[in-house]
């Protein structure tokens, strides 16, 4: 039970650095909320893999560059779905601050990424 609390604290700082780094884009640059989300989480990935291989699973014992492929092929699939539930609730939602489009595809994609890295990346 204490990986999957790892888990939840490591997808946390994630989101927060999702939550941030989307916010701050929002706020400081032209991107619209479509284009700023594709670099914030480009940048949450990053800071989970890191926390993930020291916190949640420890390193897979691959090569540090292999380990992150894997990492970033599972990421990027469940990137992927997070993404399109995003801008679909975004789209039949005009009204829906992107902030809460972030928290629902977020929550959504939780659970198929621990799936994706406990059994595909971490092997445990």
């Amino acid at each position: 039970m204490s990986r999957i609390l790892r888990f939840a604290f490591v997808g946390g700082l994630g989101f927060v650095a999702d939550a941030g780094m989307l916010m701050l884009l929002l706020a400081g640059s032209p991107l619209g909320p479509f284009s700023a989300r594709l670099v914030s989480v480009s940048f949450a990935m990053t800071v989970t893999w890191l926390c993930n291989r020291t916190l949640t699973f420890a390193p897979s014992g691959r090569g540090v560059v292999q380990e992150g492929a894997r990492y970033g092929s599972v990421a990027v699939g469940i990137a992927c779905f997070n993404y399109l539930l995003y801008s679909g609730l975004l789209l039949a939602i005009p009204a829906l601050p992107p902030l809460a489009a972030l928290v629902i595809a977020a929550a959504a994609a939780m659970a198929l990424s621990y799936l994706g890295y406990s059994r595909l990346v971490f092997d445990r």
